[in-house]
């Protein structure tokens, strides 16, 4: 599956017992000698929610929050059940996930953190101009994002400065990387560098973390449409959270093959 180009491998362990380790999901997320995904997520039966998620990146490590990874865990749960409304548990915590009229998918990926300990940080510093050169904003989505505002988001190499910012010494548990571009109060050009993933069409907590810090910096209303490479998601910070809808697609179901699970084992 895939939202706004931000894709996905989707296994069902609903039903036993979980086969992913480290060294099977860096497997699956090569685009060579696997499948190929920004990251490996799966659904594992749930006693307090729909279900349960647990997301990987591409490059084998955990990560407690996927946006745009909810979205479809929630349009396939909805599907099921026939349900306009459920809720997944992940790592960052519970997340109730809505289908709207036009078949968008929205969920609430909850409050943003705004204390530096919590983004996770390294010390106590301004979260809305950090210490580093073009005094980025920082918030965890439960997950870190460093946001840059520029000029043109076009210009910037993002492999060169996403690579560099995300093991800076300022995020003990590195970060993910947006450079955004106000096009006006109500709409955002973003691009990312995913933590874990590399650059991605799009970044649903990202978007999240973008809307938030962009609003902080004075530079945008709290409800905002994100245009980001992959097309757009739209952004609601609310009181009870930050809401992300966006479309969601599914690409193909399929199976890995005998020989290709022996190798990772």
């Amino acid at each position: 599956m895939h939202g706004l180009g931000n894709d996905f491998v989707i296994i069902d362990a609903r039903h036993a017992e979980s086969p992913v380790t480290t060294k099977m999901a860096f497997a699956i997320g090569g685009r060579h000698f696997g499948v190929g995904c920004d990251q490996l997520v799966v659904m594992t039966k749930s006693d307090g929610a729909n279900v349960d998620v647990t997301f990987w990146n591409s490059d084998g490590t955990l990560s407690d929050a996927c946006g745009n990874a909810s979205r479809c865990i929630a349009r396939l749960v909805m599907a099921e059940i026939d349900e306009r409304e459920i809720t997944i548990r992940t790592g960052s915590g519970l997340l109730a996930a809505q289908m709207a009229d036009d078949g968008l998918i929205s969920v609430n990926m909850g409050q943003p953190q705004l204390v530096w300990n919590k983004v996770p940080l390294k010390k106590n510093v301004d979260l809305i101009a950090l210490p580093i050169e073009g005094e980025p904003g920082a918030v965890g989505m439960g997950n870190p994002h460093c946001v840059f505002v520029v000029d043109n988001v076009d210009s910037i190499n993002l492999i060169e400065w996403g690579s560099k910012i995300e093991t800076h010494e300022l995020f003990p548990e590195h970060t993910n990387v947006e450079f955004i571009q106000i096009i006006n109060k109500k709409t955002i050009r973003q691009r990312t560098f995913e933590r874990g993933a590399g650059v991605t069409l799009a970044c649903g907590s990202g978007a999240c973390a973008v809307a938030v810090v962009a609003h902080r910096k004075g530079l945008t209303d709290r409800k905002v449409e994100i245009q980001l490479d992959g097309g757009s998601l739209k952004i609601d910070w609310r009181d009870d959270g930050v809401w992300m809808s966006g479309p969601t697609a599914i690409v193909f179901e399929g199976n890995l093959s005998p020989e290709f699970l022996e190798s990772v084992r």
